[in-house]
């Protein structure tokens, strides 16, 4: 990802710098493309989504790749016995892919168990800013299919093709995420000056030569991925910073540091995309304009509905990718973290970094399995959904069915306080005469008595209901409306 969060600290540097980004995205560009647009709708039904960073970097249990950058920010700290040496650490690094060998890769049972949970549509990191390819391109030996890796011999060596079939196969929508800035390729970061941050660490228009060769270079991994790997739904594009000088918003705190021109030309490259998976949905992350065609807040929740297309990447764990010992968010805190989002009009990106020998943390499937097990009886409210005003109140949130004849309303319950009162109140929200008031998750009929007082809406949940319900998570009300 684009940026790496271990403290509370980190967390709400992130929030304040993508609130003053809010305002660069009110020029959000809807697609003019009819294949995209009516992707980017279907898209929004899907809601709820996995993200997998993997890559060598999980053998140290380490952040991804932001150790190897030299700025001295929390999230790039080197450590282990390397770590003085700048150079003899990038060494070692890049030496993890002599001894990457994850033999216990099953994607099936990856795609079994987000299956399971309710997930319909998996993005990968195919490439993240390390350089190395977990997939079996022809432009780099840097990569899991590489004559240095111990794991080409492997029949599942090309492991994006193998993740992107596992989950093709069992119904879900695939997106390839792909980092456009490389820090261990040549034309990026070239051998001949030391990286000085994150960009590029010369002037591509003193050396257009070298420029234009990491173009090309970005351009052929792409159209590999584009060509090679079956249907393709969404290309997550990741590495803001490598963008035309001219979309750079000063604004934002981390972009100032952005003084060259790192154009890599993004309509020759989505017009390829495109040629080969029509109605591609590109997400060129906080590029705004006609290439984002979704937002993706990082590791955080907007506290209202957003004007356009967005989605909330966070992670399962503390880090995006493997840290062993790893300490997993509650399956209440993950079920109200949906919730949440999904009233807001957005989809939930969650992220689960495999570890260096192919497996979950047993963690994250138990958290899977529990969010399936809420979302059989409560999930009719989550896909399908669009927000309802006035969103949320107290801890109850709102969405209604994208045919405006069902509006739902969650009760989200607490692990201290498990229960639900006799008397729900809708606040300021007046549901129309006549509607039946439910809950599926009871198996006996629910036809609530309810009644509009002063403007809100108050619903009686007798002893027999109250007797029936499972209130762990979350209760959902369904009112179908006259």
């Amino acid at each position: 990802m684009m940026k790496f969060f271990r403290t509370i600290g980190f967390f709400l540097l992130f929030t304040f710098a993508f609130l003053l980004s809010s305002a660069q995205h009110e020029k959000y560009h809807a697609p003019s493309d009819t294949l995209v647009q009516k992707k980017l709708t279907q898209w929004q039904d899907l809601k709820f989504g996995l993200m997998m960073h993997w890559g060598t970097y999980s053998q140290w249990g380490i952040v991804e790749s932001w150790t190897l950058c030299p700025e001295d920010e929390g999230w790039t700290v080197r450590r282990g016995p390397h770590s003085k040496n700048y150079s003899e650490y990038v060494k070692a690094y890049e030496n993890l892919q002599t001894t990457f060998n994850p033999i216990k890769f099953e994607p099936e049972k990856w795609a079994t168990a987000a299956k399971a949970a309710g997930m319909k549509y998996v993005v990968f990191t195919t490439k993240h800013h390390d350089g190395f390819s977990m997939f079996d391109t022809k432009e780099t030996d840097y990569k899991i299919s590489g004559a240095k890796s111990p794991f080409a011999s492997n029949p599942k060596s090309n492991v994006a093709k193998e993740i992107f079939t596992s989950f093709r196969n069992q119904g879900f929508w695939t997106g390839a995420y792909f980092s456009k800035p490389d820090w261990h390729n040549e034309n990026y970061w070239w051998p001949y000056f030391p990286p000085k941050d994150r960009n590029v660490n010369y002037e591509p228009t003193k050396y257009p030569e070298k420029w234009n060769a990491y173009k090309q270079f970005t351009y052929n991994q792409l159209k590999e991925l584009m060509s090679e790997y079956g249907s393709m739904d969404i290309l997550w594009l990741d590495g803001g910073w490598v963008r035309p000088l001219s979309t750079v918003d000063t604004s934002v705190e981390w972009q100032r540091g952005i003084k060259q021109d790192q154009d890599i030309d993004m309509p020759k490259i989505a017009a390829m995309a495109r040629s080969y998976q029509p109605g591609l949905l590109i997400v060129d992350r906080t590029v705004t304009g006609e290439y984002e065609n979704y937002t993706t807040p990082e590791q955080q929740v907007p506290d209202k509905p957003l004007p356009f297309p967005w989605e909330t990447c966070m992670t399962m764990g503390g880090s995006w990718s493997y840290v062993p010992g790893d300490h997993y968010k509650s399956t209440e805190e993950l079920i109200h973290l949906l919730v949440k989002i999904v009233s807001r009009g957005g989809n939930f990106l969650l992220n689960i970094g495999p570890g260096p020998d192919g497996e979950w943390d047993p963690e994250a499937y138990k958290r899977l399995s529990e969010i399936g097990e809420w979302m059989k009886k409560n999930q009719e409210g989550i896909y399908d959904s669009r927000p309802l005003a006035p969103y949320s109140s107290d801890n109850i949130y709102f969405t209604k069915n994208k045919n405006e004849k069902t509006w739902y309303a969650y009760y989200l319950t607490d692990s201290i306080k498990r229960t639900v009162p006799e008397e729900i109140e809708l606040k300021s929200m007046v549901v129309p005469k006549g509607s039946i008031i439910s809950v599926p998750g009871v198996k006996m009929k629910t036809n609530l008595k309810w009644r509009v007082v002063n403007g809100s809406t108050f619903i009686n949940l007798p002893y027999n209901v109250l007797d029936n319900m499972d209130v762990r998570y979350a209760v959902l009300l369904k009112i179908a409306l006259k």
